[in-house]
């Protein structure tokens, strides 16, 4: 139901007006809508399976659509019956009915009397014995119901501090309050209790009545229980949170990780953060969680010196990362939930936000649990690495980190990225020559830029391929050494040059450099969907020509190879290998 049906799952029945002696009459509220075509329509749709539909106008100016009435203990029962069958929605709530005013359903006639809230009436409600906190029902005594701003001001100034800490929890978790639990009703926390007020169909004055107070807190209250909430203390990461113990549990450690994986399948998970570390550990861990499948790429992100958050949503899934540096500590929480469960999620969230308290000088130690090499690279701890749609090679071409590449690797891309780090936007795409160009959103420092080879070609000579052969499983590019077999293609073109090298999709795009580092060429995609199958170890390159002409046509200044001597291998090497980049497309 989201924002339209409101706050609380679980509700408390309040003593209703002139039944001293009768059945206090409660109701399931299911649904709320802000237009009465909507809420008309969704009562019809209940009615056609429960024979008790009521809908009414609220104080909110919305519509709601209820089940009853019931007595108090009926319609606790009926809610938990309907919420445990999924026949309703989650966030579904028991409603006293006050705020409930003219009922649009049943259309007429044969139905139960006007809402209660037709006729303000000198109700009664329990009140918390002050410094007592929100106690049972049969434990507080009578007070009247339609307390003014100014006696339930005065009521309120009697509240332990916890008690008033308390609200500002509720009001965290049914998603109103999003400050710090300090017990200080200031402008955010009563801007948040106006917010409820209205939600729920009362008059916003920002001052919550005794009846309101405890109609808040009971709730938030059932609904911990229902979720199970519990305080966690971690000894051995240092943490103390409060968890959905009824939808997680714990599972294994991997440091840097606590795991608490879902009790149903497809259900939200909760992962603990604790590691030693300073600033760039920090900022390192800030990089490595956007490379995992639980962050999806859209969100927003936020990082300073001492702390960082991550809030990701696609179509599928949503996840919410916190962690923060003290005296060389990093600790944080990470919560993961299907974009279906939003709601509860959302309560989750909250709660969890609130509770949140790193504590001693404990860290996960990495050594406390046997990890093999490959799963400890990276602090990955097993989480499953989002995966680009595809990688290939490209070099850089001037020293703000422009990168030419091949238009394979960028096109139907939603987005495309630098050594799977930074972004970059394709600035040119030439179909003809296969060439396409790569600008960074921040720019860059290379350590090498690629220079345009401008002496004669020698066929036969050693010529090498730089590229990331085997995408990001290794940190660096591979170099392939082959021979120059030709300066044209198989038909004559002399846009081509032919190589005698063995080469994986993943090196398209990549600089062919000759025994100087001059670039020759870009190696081409191999062509798979024509009617010959070229034999292993042929590959082509797009001439340097051809580099040249596109990029200039574009405007863009070309740098050109100096004429010197052949380098020493390793001198070689390092020159391919600090222009050669990682170009990754992202759906």
């Amino acid at each position: 139901m989201g924002r339209a049906t409101f706050g609380a799952l679980v509700g408390v029945l309040l003593v209703w007006a002139g039944f001293a002696t009768a059945q206090e009459r409660a109701w399931v509220q299911v649904e709320a809508h802000p237009t009465l075509a909507e809420a008309e329509v969704r009562a019809r749709a209940y009615a056609a399976a429960f024979p008790d539909v009521e809908g009414y106008r609220l104080g909110s100016r919305w519509y709601g659509v209820a089940l009853g009435p019931y007595s108090r203990e009926g319609a606790a029962a009926r809610l938990s019956e309907l919420k445990r069958e999924n026949l309703i929605p989650r966030d579904s709530f028991l409603s006293d009915g006050t705020s409930f005013r003219d009922r649009f359903w049943p259309v007429s006639g044969g139905g139960p009397a006007p809402g209660p809230g037709t006729t303000p009436a000198p109700d009664a409600v329990a009140d918390p014995v002050p410094g007592q906190g929100f106690m049972p029902m049969d434990q507080f005594v009578a007070v009247p119901v339609n307390e003014t701003p100014a006696e339930a001001r005065r009521s309120e100034g009697l509240l332990s501090p916890e008690e008033r800490e308390d609200l500002q929890r509720a009001l965290a978790f049914e998603g109103f309050y999003a400050a710090g639990i300090d017990g200080a009703f200031g402008p955010g926390t009563r801007n948040a209790m106006a917010a409820w007020q209205t939600a729920l169909g009362y008059e916003a004055t920002g001052i919550l009545t005794t009846r309101q107070r405890v109609l808040l807190v009971a709730n938030w209250q059932a609904d911990l229980a229902e979720y199970g909430f519990q305080t966690v203390t971690e000894a051995e990461s240092g943490i103390e949170i409060s968890l959905p113990l009824g939808l997680v549990g714990f599972d294994h450690y991997e440091p840097p990780f606590v795991h608490f994986n879902s009790k149903i399948t497809d259900g939200m998970r909760v992962i603990l953060i604790s590691q030693p570390g300073d600033r760039a550990t920090l900022y390192g861990l800030f990089d490595i969680l956007q490379t995992l499948a639980i962050f999806p790429p859209e969100g927003e992100r936020a990082r300073n010196e001492r702390s960082f958050q991550i809030n990701a949503a696609d179509a599928t899934i949503a996840s919410y990362a916190h962690a923060e540096l003290a005296q060389g500590l990093i600790k944080g929480y990470i919560l993961v939930w299907p974009i279906a469960d939003a709601d509860r999620a959302s309560r989750v969230l909250a709660e969890m936000k609130t509770s949140f308290r790193p504590y001693g000088n404990r860290a996960l130690d990495p050594g406390m649990v046997a990890m093999t090499e490959a799963a400890r690279r990276g602090l990955l701890s097993g989480l499953e690495v989002r995966r680009p749609k595809l990688s290939r090679s490209g070099f850089y071409i001037d020293g703000t980190g422009r990168v030419l590449t091949t238009v394979e690797a960028v096109a139907d891309c939603g987005r495309v990225t630098l050594d799977g780090v930074t972004e970059a936007r394709v600035t040119l795409a030439d179909p003809a020559s296969g060439l396409a160009l790569l600008t960074p959103l921040t720019a860059l420092s290379p350590m090498a830029v690629a220079g345009l080879q401008t002496a004669p070609d020698r066929i036969g000579a050693v010529v090498a391929d730089a590229g990331y052969s085997y995408g990001d499983t290794l940190p660096a590019p591979v170099m392939t050494y082959g021979t120059l077999d030709d300066i044209t293609g198989l038909e004559g073109e002399t846009d081509l040059k032919r190589l005698g090298v063995r080469t994986l999709p993943e090196d398209a795009g990549g600089p062919v450099i000759d025994g100087t580092g001059a670039v020759l060429g870009m190696l081409r995609p191999r062509d798979t969907g024509g009617a010959r199958v070229l034999p292993e170890g042929v590959a082509f390159a797009t001439a340097s020509a051809v580099i040249a002409a596109v990029l200039g046509r574009a405007g863009i200044q070309i740098t050109e190879a100096p004429a010197s001597g052949a380098l020493a291998p390793e001198d070689l090497t390092r020159r391919a290998m600090g222009m050669t980049v990682l170009v990754s497309c992202w759906n």
